[in-house]
């Protein structure tokens, strides 16, 4: 088997596993459907962004990247299941490269991502975002761009982690710090010093910059600075997962 056939085999196993779970599908719809509707439907007229835009459109591209995020992230834990069931060893005695098998997984989650973000955007346009068919077309690649990055950090935690219940922690511990430090709900320039700085550190806070940008037209951080770093980002997290998978495995 050649190591793009090995690719595909693990994207179609992941993209399997991801539509025969319809519950993972609706249950990772509530969150954001939770901040479009009701928090951001109620707090449309209370706080005031500025630049003629409403909250709800405001936090609209923090919760496409938030449901990426999670998505992308949570791909650990396919690591570890198919470690625990056996099924990982038959992959790696495979006459393959490991890298290969990370690849595979990584489009197998980005895939999934990209239809969970797809379908957030739909819900935040059904309730009032307005979007142009141009800057659709232009909002699907960064989100593949953003994915990468966010299943990087999944899949390096998953390869460092030896059961469920502690990826489970790590990803608690690490998935809403970065989502509330990362401006998706409140702009950057109204936190405190202390939580400004954190969020400048938070690799989600590009990411969320970057797709209100394109989609309301306005962010507390230049493009010229988001877009170089969520590709820089996406690159070193798959040639860190990549590298920790491979060790590990």
């Amino acid at each position: 088997m050649s190591n793009i056939q090995a690719v595909y085999t693990v994207w179609l196993r992941e993209m399997i596993r991801y539509f025969r779970q319809k519950e993972r599908i609706i249950g990772s719809l509530v969150m954001p459907i939770f901040w479009l509707l009701i928090f951001g439907g109620s707090m449309r007229s209370s706080i005031d962004i500025g630049s003629g835009i409403d909250y709800m459109s405001f936090i609209a591209p923090g919760v496409i990247a938030m449901s990426i995020m999670f998505s992308s992230v949570s791909s650990g834990i396919s690591i570890i299941w198919d470690r625990e069931l056996g099924f990982m060893k038959e992959m790696l005695i495979a006459p393959v490269s490991r890298v290969s098998i990370v690849f595979g997984k990584a489009l197998g989650t980005v895939a999934a991502a990209l239809i969970q973000g797809t379908m957030v955007m739909i819900i935040a346009i059904l309730v009032g975002l307005k979007v142009s068919l141009l800057t659709a077309a232009l909002i699907l690649p960064l989100m593949v761009l953003i994915s990468i990055g966010l299943v990087g950090i999944g899949i390096s935690i998953g390869s460092l982690m030896n059961n469920v219940e502690g990826f489970q922690l790590i990803f608690n511990f690490l998935v809403m710090p970065m989502f509330f430090l990362s401006g998706a709900l409140f702009p950057i320039k109204d936190l405190p010093v202390v939580l400004k700085l954190a969020s400048y550190i938070d690799p989600l806070t590009y990411s969320v910059e970057l797709l209100r940008r394109i989609i309301v037209g306005v962010s507390s951080i230049p493009i010229s600075i988001t877009l170089p770093f969520v590709l820089g980002f996406s690159a070193v997290m798959m040639f860190v997962s990549s590298w920790l998978f491979s060790r590990r495995s």
